[in-house]
């Protein structure tokens, strides 16, 4: 009998893939290579369903006769280890990302003269679309929470937003790229003290206070379902951080970050430029201990950053602290630095890394921005947050649509500038 190879991510099964899986049975014996979360996170978002349950569906299914993994995208090595006579498609392939992999289908099965079957796509069908309409009605805070560790188990490095209100909580959310290495997006959001503040029109030395932070965290969350990593600043005083963590996990807050500084609030940009004194590491442990101990489930992260090469107090003394922190029980490290090249943050990771292979790393390459993901991937880091850009990019078009307003004393000269009323209209929809 042929073998016939059909390869799915299987989160979510219509129509479509049953007319595949049938004509896929009349070619001959019919196996499903079932992605992995590693292969579907690769080149679109996480699946809903978990590998061992998206199996079971498909090992379930009226003349599947074996299910097996396809561990990336590519499906060189599945073919070269069945050498099937048959694959078996929908003809949607033959644009976009998956052209390149259609290519590739092909020629490998030339090798042994094996054919690329190919069904018509059914119109208004498609899982990722399935999946965006259960994602609209909304997550829950345990889910929400979990997503973070399931996507750093699956993902290689994670690409981290800024928001400051629901409207960029949507643009993190939603923005997306297609590129020859499949559909890019966000991963999830930070919300940072700093563009909470400046967005206030306040500065960022903790004019604002948690309530008013919690009341703006709470309207990102009511319109995304991403994980949320919030910037705490250095978390205040124990007896009153424990309170927050408890409130912010409530929320469903998948991680918080808290730095080892104490005294008033400055912004670690300013570097040594401005009086900023670090906590002893004796203190901030405890510190540590205390919101872990306050958590009511393990799901959400702690997450400690060590501002010793803001404060220029050298790599022996970040790694000290990174150390003994990881040891207190933080899920993570966060290393920042405000130099211009990421040379310092490379050492910290390499060095780190003979001390820990599996502790999340975060950075944020603010002032370091020449570096690109796939470079602090390969370094060791987890987690890449882009920290302020919503908030800087805004202003200044704002500022050039005001100015020129005033300039002309009409409105007609920023038309271009600005989002077309009707779509400002359905940006949102009713319902």
């Amino acid at each position: 009998m042929s073998i016939v190879y059909m390869a799915l991510s299987a989160d979510f099964f219509h129509s479509g893939h049953l007319k595949i899986i049938k004509k896929g049975q009349a070619l001959g014996e019919l196996i499903v290579g079932v992605l992995t979360d590693k292969a579907v996170a690769s080149y679109k978002r996480a699946p809903v369903l978990s590998y061992d349950q998206r199996k079971e569906v498909a090992e379930n299914i009226k003349g599947v006769s074996q299910v097996i993994p396809q561990h990336s995208f590519s499906y060189i090595e599945n073919l070269e280890s069945l050498k099937p006579d048959y694959v078996i498609h929908g003809d949607d392939w033959k644009i976009g990302f998956g052209c390149k992999i259609r290519e590739e289908v092909i020629k490998t099965l030339d090798k042994w003269g094996g054919e690329l079957v190919e069904l018509p796509y059914t119109p208004g069908l498609s899982s990722s679309y399935i999946a965006e309409d259960l994602r609209q009605k909304g997550i829950n805070a345990v889910n929400r929470q979990e997503s973070l560790r399931h996507l750093l188990d699956i993902k290689p490095v994670l690409r981290m937003l800024e928001v400051h209100n629901g409207l960029t909580g949507l643009i993190a959310e939603k923005t997306k790229v297609d590129n020859d290495n499949g559909l890019l997006e966000f991963d999830g959001m930070w919300e940072s003290s700093l563009t909470d503040s400046v967005s206030k029109g306040k500065p960022d030395n903790a004019s604002v206070d948690m309530s008013s932070r919690v009341s703006t965290i709470e309207q990102i969350l009511e319109v995304t379902t991403k994980p949320i990593i919030v910037d705490a600043d250095n978390g205040g005083l124990n007896e009153h951080f424990k309170f927050t963590v408890r409130t912010l996990e409530r929320l469903g807050v998948s991680a918080i970050i808290i730095e080892d500084k104490i005294g008033a609030k400055r912004n670690s940009l300013f570097g040594t430029e401005a009086s900023q004194q670090q906590d002893s590491c004796e203190n901030f442990c405890e510190k540590i201990r205390v919101g872990k101990n306050a958590q009511v489930s393990p799901a959400m992260m702690l997450i400690a950053r060590v501002e010793s090469l803001i404060l220029k107090k050298g790599m022996d003394d970040a790694l000290a602290r990174a150390k003994q922190y990881a040891g207190a029980g933080a899920d993570g490290i966060m290393i920042h630095s405000c130099e211009k090249t990421p040379d310092e943050i490379l050492e910290f990771c390499a060095k780190f890394r003979v001390f820990s292979k599996d502790i999340p790393l975060v950075v944020v390459p603010t002032s370091y921005n020449i570096v690109t993901e796939a470079e602090l991937s390969q370094a060791g880091i987890n987690i890449v947050i882009y920290a302020n850009h919503m908030l800087r990019s805004a202003y200044p078009a704002m500022v050039q649509t005001a100015e020129s307003i005033l300039k002309h004393g009409r409105a007609h000269e920023v038309s271009d500038l600005c989002l077309p009323i009707k779509d400002i209209l359905n940006l949102i929809p009713v319902s």
